[in-house]
C-alpha cells in the first residue's frame, strides 16, 4: 500500500522519540484528517442547497422523527447537541427561510412545537441525498465488507463517549 502523510509523521517521531509508543496516532490521526475531509465534504453538499451544516441538524432532526416532523425546541437542541440558545438562533433562520414554523404546543399554550414545512421536508431530503452521494465516495475504496468491519470498530470507540454523553446529560 502506497504511504500517506501520516506515515511520515509517525516514522519521524519513532526516530526522534523512540522511547514512545506513538501507534495511536497511525490510528488517530488519519481518523482526523478523515474528519476534515467529510466536514469539508458536508459543509459542500449543505451548501448547495442553501444550508449551514446546524440548519440541517435541525431540519434532520425534524424529519427523522416522523410524521408529523415536529419537536419541541428544547426536543431539537437535545438531538442536535447544542444549547437553547443557538437553537433559538437555527431556528429563526429557519423560520425565515419558510423551511419550518412554530406552532402553539397544544398541551400546554406556554410552550411551542417546531414543525417542518413542506419545502424544509423538500430542502433536507434534497441535502440528504448530496451527502451521502458524497459520503459513498469517501467510501469507495472500502469494499462493502470492510465499511461494515470499520463500523463496527468506529462504535466500539464511540460509544464510551455516547454512554457518558447521556450519564452527564441525561435526555
Amino acid at each position: 500500500m502506497t504511504a500517506d502523510s501520516v506515515d511520515g509523521i509517525v516514522r519521524a517521531w519513532r526516530r526522534e522519540r523512540p522511547d514512545l509508543d506513538v501507534a495511536p496516532l497511525e490510528v488517530l490521526s488519519r481518523v482526523s484528517r478523515l474528519a476534515r475531509h467529510l466536514d469539508l465534504a458536508r459543509r459542500e453538499a449543505f451548501a448547495r442547497h442553501g444550508l449551514e451544516a446546524g440548519e440541517f441538524d435541525v431540519l434532520a432532526a425534524l424529519r427523522r422523527s416522523g410524521t408529523p416532523y415536529e419537536m419541541s425546541p428544547g426536543q431539537l437542541g437535545a438531538a442536535t447537541l447544542v444549547s437553547s440558545g443557538t437553537t433559538t438562533n437555527r431556528l429563526d433562520r429557519l423560520e425565515s427561510a419558510g423551511l419550518i414554523e412554530r406552532l402553539p404546543d397544544s398541551a400546554d399554550r406556554r410552550s411551542i412545537r417546531v414543525r417542518l414545512t413542506a419545502a424544509g421536508r423538500q430542502r433536507v431530503d434534497a441535502a440528504l441525498d448530496d451527502l451521502l452521494a458524497s459520503e459513498r465516495h469517501l467510501l469507495a475504496a472500502l469494499a462493502p465488507a470492510e465499511r461494515d468491519h470499520l463500523a463496527t470498530l468506529l462504535k466500539a470507540l464511540v460509544l464510551p463517549f455516547d454512554v457518558e454523553e447521556t450519564t452527564v446529560n441525561p435526555r
